[in-house]
């Protein structure tokens, strides 16, 4: 393989048609299932841009098909033939995340703005460059005319909204996907832009909508306060059972789980080459800090230890609206992350008993709408694996690839990992520091999509040359 062919490749492919591509995409408001229910037009468009796009490429017997079952998010089913007889699966999504506030002067989610090297905007980097990033890596082992085994790729339309609809997909595919030897996800992050960042597990979650209500209407606050308990004051209880508020430590012991020693070498590699590059990438205010000052218990916080976060709230006034009114019922969205091995079913059924177990002064406590994602942990890689990524890393970047876990969700990861034991997996994304995926001013670095681009393809190359024929 010629690495500085590749890169030619990649870099032409990127420049002169994928930047493009995406800058059509973002400007598609296709926000997941979860945060539109009248989704369906927008997904349908963005879902047509890159068929369309998929359908040019000049890949010798590359199939490209979108498959709708009744009632669910589309999904984009490609396959390009091989010369082994193993089957490669590379997975993506093209579905967003919502708005957010807090855009900067001159950006927006839904207008691309390309500032030197990155392109701003929803979804570029989360997940829209996935599938432009797929066929370019094949169309640039084609372009040398190298090995690589049968490639199927999946883009899903659901993986913000925790991929419900994708077994439904999978179960129906399956016979034509057949049995995976290699699984490429390009749907993570990475700590720096600097190496191939490979990611080892994925946190679960369990989450839903934590409603109290204490009276029918609002009344006056003078006439009821110290009497009618505050419908705040006895969610904040409920909530001190789930978290400690002084120090974030879930309290269930059944929400954690050890973490295994090859994971804490890894996090104890990743804090030494990331220094304080692992905290400064977030937009700090005043004198906020971090939670603790150790590097290596803060990633394992953030990949392997249960954590709460607060996303939304409801019966809550803005501000300027809000009157000397004791409020009926406070309801507020529950997002608990889970560590990669706890089962999430179990999990959220937990929670639920927590919640809404013997109610402070009667009050009426419901958990509901639930939310439940496994998470994934990464079996072993073999020594083919290990030398490929590495020497992917070193030809593309100059420089060691590094393994890390990631604290958000990526469901298909688990359900894969269930179907195929006996896979293995390359996790990677360009979702890097102040890339800020789900909040403002997200967007994609250039250099580390070609970067990443370049690395799958010699991945998929040296899983050829090692696959039996």
């Amino acid at each position: 393989m010629d690495p500085k062919r590749t890169q030619s490749f990649v870099g032409k492919a990127w420049d002169e048609s994928i930047v493009p591509a995406l800058m059509e995409y973002i400007r598609i408001p296709n926000k997941s299932p979860a945060f539109a229910p009248d989704w369906q037009a927008n997904m349908d468009k963005a879902v047509l841009l890159i068929e369309s796009w998929c359908r040019a490429r000049e890949i010798p017997g590359l199939k490209v098909e979108v498959v709708r079952l009744e009632g669910r998010t589309p999904l984009i089913f490609m396959e390009v033939p091989g010369t082994t007889r193993d089957t490669v699966l590379l997975y993506g999504h093209l579905d967003k995340q919502p708005e957010f506030s807090g855009w900067e002067p001159g950006l927006s989610p839904w207008e691309p703005v390309l500032r030197g090297d990155r392109l701003y905007g929803r979804g570029g980097a989360d997940d829209g460059y996935a599938a432009f990033g797929c066929l370019t890596a094949i169309g640039a082992l084609k372009d040398q005319g190298l090995d690589h085994a049968r490639c199927v790729v999946l883009i899903e339309a659901c993986e913000e909204s925790g991929s419900y609809d994708l077994p439904a997909y999978i179960d129906l595919l399956s016979p034509r996907i057949g049995d995976v030897s290699l699984v490429v996800c390009l749907d993570s992050g990475c700590a720096n832009y600097d190496q191939l960042w490979v990611t080892t597990s994925l946190r679960g979650m369990a989450g839903g909508d934590l409603v109290v209500e204490v009276l029918n209407e609002g009344v006056h606050s003078g006439d009821a306060s110290g009497i009618v308990p505050s419908s705040f004051r006895v969610l904040r209880q409920l909530l001190s059972r789930l978290e400690d508020e002084k120090t974030g430590t879930i309290l269930p012991r059944e929400l954690h789980a050890e973490v295994p020693a090859e994971r804490l070498t890894q996090a104890r590699e990743a804090a030494r080459v990331l220094g304080d590059d692992l905290t400064s990438k977030f937009p700090w205010h005043g004198s906020t800090h971090p939670i603790a000052t150790d590097r290596v218990e803060l990633l394992l916080n953030k990949t392997w230890r249960p954590a709460l976060s607060i996303t939304g709230a409801r019966g809550l006034p803005d501000l300027p609206d809000a009157g000397n009114v004791l409020r009926p019922s406070t309801a507020v969205k529950v997002s608990l992350r889970l560590p990669p091995t706890v089962d999430a079913d179990v999990a959220w059924q937990l929670v639920k008993e927590v919640l809404e177990k013997d109610p402070p002064y009667g009050a009426t406590v419901r958990f509901e709408s639930p939310k439940a994602s496994a998470g994934w942990s990464a079996p072993a890689q073999t020594p083919w694996l290990v030398n490929a990524v590495q020497g992917a890393s070193r030809t593309y970047f100059g420089k060691d690839a590094m393994y890390i876990g990631e604290g958000g969700s990526i469901p298909f990861m688990g359900m894969l990992g269930r179907k195929f034991p006996q896979a293995q997996f390359v996790i990677t994304g360009v979702l890097g520091p102040h890339s800020n995926a789900h909040g403002p001013n997200e967007f994609l670095h250039i250099p580390m999509g070609k970067r990443v681009t370049c690395c799958v393809a010699q991945v998929l190359h040296d899983h050829a040359k090692r696959a039996p024929a």
